[in-house]
């Protein structure tokens, strides 16, 4: 039988703030308890929410009072979390710290801090970054302190967002697993789908809509200087945009300059369960970012029937296939073209968007996405062989343990020695500041078992853990 895990997912993000990040650890944490594990949330306090609370499943999570200073990030203080997050860790009896969102600051804390106390830690980035600002230079140089010392690293791959929402036309999503992308067939070779939906007139009103934190990384000042062109283009086309963000003032101002009061509809930030009813509305999806490592969002917007019209930028070129998505370059003027393109082909009735849900419900699986998680929890713990893991011993050496590999595959022990030794390659001056935080962090470690010892920590009692599955029928 397959072994369970109490696992901590860590970060500064998640509900009641919605986004991709947030949804993303969500879901994976309920269907890790559907197979069996406990899991726990740790994260920040938000206005309402501090403290213990219980989520759907007994998903439990911990809203650990601490300045926020930017974009729900708490302020970085690397040692005054550790006491209350030793607690909880041994109130819980965690054995895997699970990390995500490289700006979340209780993130690479909790990796550290993991790390001294002896558990094992997993790190999902969600990110992707440059070096053409101090910010994204200064996050590298955090990211290779953190992934210098952790036993794996998950980079965010194609997943079943949180919410695959009813389609207009009324047809319903069963649960079903893929263990990849599919070839879904085209309308013409398959009779059986749907009748196409009622087509569009050259008088009609076609909505764009806009959902997204409106923040200088997400593309509002392109989005803001492309709707006025957009419109002037095409009269009979309006936008409902939804989403806060310091950069909501220029939308604003935009709309007041130029008289689109009726013609732009801003929402303004909306709660998780409206994203489908906002969605819904449109015709098209208009997802302008200059960085993305996957973007759940535009995921969503197809599965909610919307023809999308999205940068090429990241990983968003890989999320959906071409006939679901027009792709223009971060600029303002391609960004103008390609929603003219997306705004022709509807018009002219060449995309069948009421096929979307259908397709894309074959194509992601937040089950899919938690037997590849467990995999890897299986791995870093001495579950699975090194060669199971990696695919490339057979027969006897299969049932190698990692422990006796672990000095090929990447961290191997939790000794100070060899942690230090670890974070000293980490640069001439960063190596040598790294290495002071490690022996800090030690040092506070003992300091707590001195005078807090474990025995004196009451063990929480477990909610009830659902039966395992059957993993030979996956």
């Amino acid at each position: 039988m397959a072994p369970t895990y109490n696992i901590a997912m860590v970060s500064d993000f998640f509900y009641p703030q919605p986004g991709g990040v947030e949804s993303h650890i969500y879901q994976l944490s309920t269907k890790l308890m559907d197979r069996g594990h406990k899991v726990i949330i740790i994260t920040h306090a938000y206005e309402g929410r501090t403290g213990v609370r219980y989520l759907t499943n007994g998903l439990k999570v911990y809203h650990v009072p601490f300045l926020v200073i930017f974009r729900s990030a708490t302020f970085p203080t690397v040692f005054s979390f550790f006491p209350i997050f030793r607690n909880i860790v041994l109130r819980e009896r965690i054995d895997i710290v699970h990390g995500h969102a490289s700006l979340s600051n209780f993130c690479h804390e909790a990796i550290l801090h993991a790390r001294t106390m002896g558990l094992r830690t997993v790190f999902t980035d969600h990110s992707l970054f440059g070096f053409a600002d101090a910010a994204s230079i200064l996050t590298n140089k955090l990211l290779k302190f953190t992934l210098s010392d952790v036993d794996h690293v998950i980079c965010q791959r194609k997943h079943r967002p949180s919410r695959l929402p009813r389609p207009p036309h009324g047809l319903g999503h069963p649960q079903r697993r893929c263990s990849r992308k599919l070839q879904t067939p085209l309308p013409s070779e398959n009779p059986s789908y749907p009748p196409p939906a009622r087509p569009l007139g050259p008088h009609d009103i076609i909505t764009i809509v806009v959902i997204s934190r409106l923040f200088y990384n997400k593309g509002t000042d392109l989005l803001t200087a492309a709707i006025p062109r957009i419109l002037e283009n095409h009269p009979n086309t309006r936008f409902i945009i939804a989403g806060s963000g310091p950069k909501s003032i220029d939308l604003e101002q935009m709309i007041e300059q130029n008289v689109l009061q009726d013609r732009v509809e801003m929402l303004g930030p909306i709660r998780h369960e409206e994203v489908r009813d906002v969605m819904v509305r449109g015709h098209i999806y208009l997802h302008p970012s200059l960085t993305e490592a996957f973007g759940t969002v535009i995921v969503e917007a197809a599965s909610c029937g919307l023809y999308v019209v999205c940068t090429q930028v990241g990983g968003i070129p890989e999320v959906l296939p071409s006939h679901m998505t027009v792709f223009a370059k971060p600029e303002e003027d391609d960004l103008v073209a390609a929603t003219g393109r997306a705004i022709a082909s509807m018009r002219a009735n060449k995309v069948r968007t009421e096929l979307f849900h259908e397709q894309v419900r074959e194509m992601y699986s937040w089950e899919n996405v938690a037997v590849r998680t467990e995999r890897v929890y299986n791995g870093i713990c001495g579950a699975i062989s090194e060669g199971e893991f990696y695919g490339y011993y057979e027969g006897d050496n299969a049932n190698n343990s990692w422990s006796a590999t672990r000095g090929r595959s990447g961290v191997q022990s939790f000794a100070l020695i060899d942690r230090l030794k670890r974070y000293y390659g980490c640069g001439i001056w960063a190596g040598k500041l790294f290495c002071l935080c490690v022996i800090v962090d030690y040092l506070l470690f003992l300091f707590l078992e001195l005078w807090f010892p474990r025995e004196v920590i009451d063990v929480c009692p477990d909610w009830p853990r659902k039966k395992r599955k059957d993993l030979s029928r996956e």
